[in-house]
């Protein structure tokens, strides 16, 4: 009989109070919960369960270039390799890194049913698709190759995996994150990226930023479903302690219904936007129990028009309700106003932190910096690794005869290794190089090539140095980084910040409490009509339509006249963009009204902040937001030829700060904007009096966003530039005008449609070889254009005194310039 193993002999038995024993294990527990999967990292803002989703795909390949790789795959390999728990908890944890309304900026791209605001369940795994989304792939994973961060065994030490991911921008605050761990919690609300980078630069070139500055830069967080945040009181309570209530409201607006036959107008209110995480079909089931037990009074219908372009919950109100009531009812009583309770609790050096918004920024800097160093340390060493080869292979080539002489005495390569060693005063890793080096580098080409490769090398040691052991060249470069990223992944706020109090809601809230029926008598200040005029000079008046309007030639400067009037209200934006892409805003109620005392009205570049002058070189047009502008696009032409289709949203929520629209190369500028919709042909001209008529589809001009470049519109001449851009419908005319004073009209439909990127068809001939056609303009029968020199002559003309020509005609003179003289431009005159 097999012997027995004794348990309770002496030494086996280790004698432990039990209440010491459960306060070691709890607190084991209670670690392993709070570092290993509820907390975030704030260096790159991840749980461990997504920074291995991330670097599982990663090594996978699954690129955003890459197709489209199935959930159950990616699943498996982050189970097998690095995260040994249940599968499901690994597809939801990746299921929300692909939600949009989840993530402000998701880290990965989907491909099939991941969920919806409704919370309708995702598909399951084995049928959904992902891969890295292009902010993750660039702005998280693209240095983890180049030695920025350590690696540790995983679970059983058969595959290495990170600690934390060399992140490029703060995910922790630009995703949010929210977690519950042992005894502590975690809920950080989502930022917008190009706030937290101008909050970053700032922070970098001063340290010592008030955080009334930087808050200002970060006014407050920006949810990926909008919203509308109440007061400033809840974020700088989160900013400045780490722990603060935010008030966030959904988005209405009370409409007027079209009446169905027999039937009399009805008032609605609309709810375009909820609150974060708010659960619409839930929300909307809520409103229904509160109608029928009679707790919400005033509501006839509620339905849900939502669609594929965007949320529209449609609530029908009854005849006497007042609508502001119901709306108020619906805050109070419904989600449709929410508290984000936030939390900034991180984990800072695998200890939990609660942070302060300066605090994280500042923990990120000093990590990107880390990585940074690191990063361009292991550059420099494979630089100089290289450049040790290149240089042995230099001193071969220059004495290949005696290399020759070497090779071909020695009896073994050993023997030749330690010859050229001695000889040619090499190392080993120069003597193994020459050794492999095959035939072919003994041509003069290859020699050119090594010279080249040599003195590359030296200067990016160089450079490498500089940033390495000068700490004002490395932030330089972080800040270019961080730029870089920004342009091409910052996009407009979509969360507006309301700057009502506490007070005004807490008032709100109890005379909802104390009278439900009782009618709202805040004051609501109703906006005025306003006609604006701008002038060719600059010159913008604010008019109303019911005042005396002064005479437009006796009120304005010499050779100045009206370009185009604009009807609209003190509550609207106007809106100027620059030849530098970008567009600024400015409240139409701010532009002083223009009475006898200033006839000329203001020059609109004041109007603007002074950062804004700044960066007004010219601007390309002035523009309110037209009445159905959620159809309507914007086209941007630049002078060389780049143009580029943008939806009218993307002007929302601006700040005075202005943003770019259009990304140009540093010698082009934004020369053309148009505004269309989808059908509509646009044509363009070029100088040497080619024209372009394309039509406006997603085919040929595909909407794009602020970030982007966009497409070539033109195949232009060398020594060529781009001279007009209009919208056209079949009976328009077009007049062109060349710089020495030549003219024609053609009618549009005698353009033929083509492609965009073509040649164009040549629809003007010229009478000298230095004449150019200098504009390309839309014109009507009857009106007036003016001719503007580069010596600033403006000369009025009659379109209808130029002739109507075929294609292949050269034009009339219609202006006689003077030597060294050149018409510049041509505007249609507005009456």
């Amino acid at each position: 009989m097999a012997q027995q193993l004794n348990l309770l002999s002496k030494g086996q038995v280790i004698t432990t109070p039990l209440h010491t024993e459960m306060q070691r294990s709890y607190l084991e527990y209670a670690m392993s919960v709070i570092v290993g999967r509820a907390l975030p990292d704030v260096r790159d803002g991840l749980k461990p369960v997504h920074r291995r989703i991330l670097y599982a795909m990663h090594e996978l390949g699954l690129t955003p270039d890459r197709p489209y790789r199935k959930c159950a795959r990616v699943v498996g390999d982050v189970l097998g390799k690095y995260h040994p728990h249940g599968d499901q908890a690994v597809y939801d944890a990746l299921v929300r890194l692909v939600q949009e309304f989840s993530s402000r900026y998701p880290l990965l791209g989907g491909h099939g049913n991941f969920g919806s605001v409704d919370n309708d369940p995702p598909a399951a795994m084995r049928y959904t698709e992902t891969r890295l989304s292009p902010v993750s792939h660039e702005g998280m994973l693209a240095e983890i190759g180049e030695e920025t961060v350590e690696f540790i065994g995983n679970f059983d030490n058969s595959q290495q995996e990170p600690t934390v991911l060399p992140a490029q921008l703060p995910f922790l605050l630009l995703n949010g994150c929210a977690g519950i761990a042992v005894g502590m919690a975690t809920n950080i609300p989502p930022h917008n990226l190009g706030e937290i980078v101008d909050g970053l630069i700032a922070l970098i070139d001063n340290p010592d930023l008030t955080d009334k500055k930087l808050f200002e830069l970060i006014p407050g967080p920006d949810f990926p479903t909008g919203g509308e945040i109440i007061g400033h009181g809840g974020i700088q309570d989160a900013y400045t302690s780490g722990k603060g209530g935010i008030l966030l409201r959904g988005v209405a607006t009370v409409e007027e219904i079209p009446p169905a036959r027999g039937t009399k107008r009805k008032t609605a209110i609309i709810v375009t936007e909820l609150p974060y995480q708010v659960n619409k079909a839930g929300w909307i089931e809520k409103v229904a129990d509160l109608v029928n037990q009679g707790r919400l009074q005033g509501i006839s219908d509620l339905r849900d028009e939502s669609d594929r372009d965007g949320m529209r919950v449609v609530i029908e109100l009854k005849r006497d309700a007042q609508p502001q009531d119901v709306l108020q009812h619906l805050y109070h009583q419904t989600a449709l106003q929410t508290t984000f309770g936030a939390i900034l609790l991180a984990l800072v050096d695998g200890q939990p932190r609660q942070l302060s918004l300066r605090q994280i920024l500042l923990e990120f800097l000093n990590f990107r910096e880390y990585t940074l160093n690191r990063r361009y340390s292991y550059e420099l060493g494979k630089a100089e690794n290289r450049l040790n080869i290149v240089t042995g292979l230099l001193a071969a080539l220059s004495q290949v005869d005696q290399v020759i002489r070497i090779l071909r005495q020695a009896a073994d390569g050993s023997t030749a290794k330690m010859t050229l060693c001695k000889e040619l005063e090499l190392n080993e890793i120069q003597a193994d190089a020459i050794l492999a080096m095959p035939l072919r580098r003994l041509t003069s080409l290859e020699q050119q090539n090594l010279q080249q490769e040599f003195n590359e090398l030296n200067g990016q040691i160089i450079s490498l140095r500089r940033l390495l052991e000068d700490r004002r060249e490395l932030l330089k470069s972080l800040k270019k980084d961080l730029r870089s990223l920004k342009r091409k992944y910052g996009d407009t706020r979509r969360t507006k910040i309301s700057a009502m109090s506490e007070t005004v809601i807490k008032a709100e809230k109890g005379k909802i409490q104390t009278d439900g029926n009782q009618k709202s008598k805040t004051p609501v200040s109703e906006p005025e009509a306003a006609i604006l005029e701008f002038s060719h000079r600059g010159y913008v008046r604010r008019l109303s339509p019911n005042g005396k309007k002064p005479k437009a030639e006796n009120s304005l400067h010499e050779n100045d006249f009206i370009l185009k009037s604009e009807l609209t209200n003190t509550e609207e934006d106007l809106f100027i963009l620059n030849t530098g892409g970008k567009v600024y805003p400015l409240k139409v109620g701010e532009i002083p009204l223009t009475t006898g005392r200033s006839p000329r009205g203001t020059p609109l570049i004041t109007m603007l902040t002074s950062t804004a002058q700044a960066n007004v070189e010219g601007i390309v047009n002035r523009f309110v937001l037209p009445e159905f502008y959620e159809t309507t696009q914007m086209v941007l032409l630049t002078k060389q030829g780049r143009i580029k289709r943008l939806a009218m949203e993307e002007l929302n929520n601006l700040s005075r700060r202005g943003i770019t629209i259009l990304k140009l190369k540093d010698d082009d500028e934004l020369s053309f904007c148009e505004f269309t919709t989808t059908g509509q042909h646009l044509i363009l001209a070029s100088s040497g009096g080619r024209l372009l008529r394309f039509v406006v589809n997603d085919d040929q001009l595909p909407m794009m966003g602020r970030a982007a470049m966009g497409l070539q519109a033109f195949r232009l001449v060398k020594n060529q530039q781009m001279v007009g851009c209009v919208t056209v419908d079949k009976d328009d005319q077009l007049l062109l005008v060349t710089q020495e004073g030549y003219a024609k009209r053609v009618p549009a439909s005698n353009l033929r449609a083509a492609n965009r990127g073509d040649l164009g068809i040549q629809m003007l001939k010229f009478y000298n070889k230095t004449d150019h056609l200098a504009a390309m303009v839309r014109v009507n029968p009857g009106s007036e254009v003016a001719l503007i020199t580069n010596r600033e002559r403006v000369i009025k003309v009659s379109v209808d005194t130029v002739p109507v020509l075929e294609r292949d005609s050269k034009g009339e003179n219609i202006l006689q310039v003077n030597r060294d003289e050149q018409i510049i431009s041509v505007i249609e005159v507005q009456e």
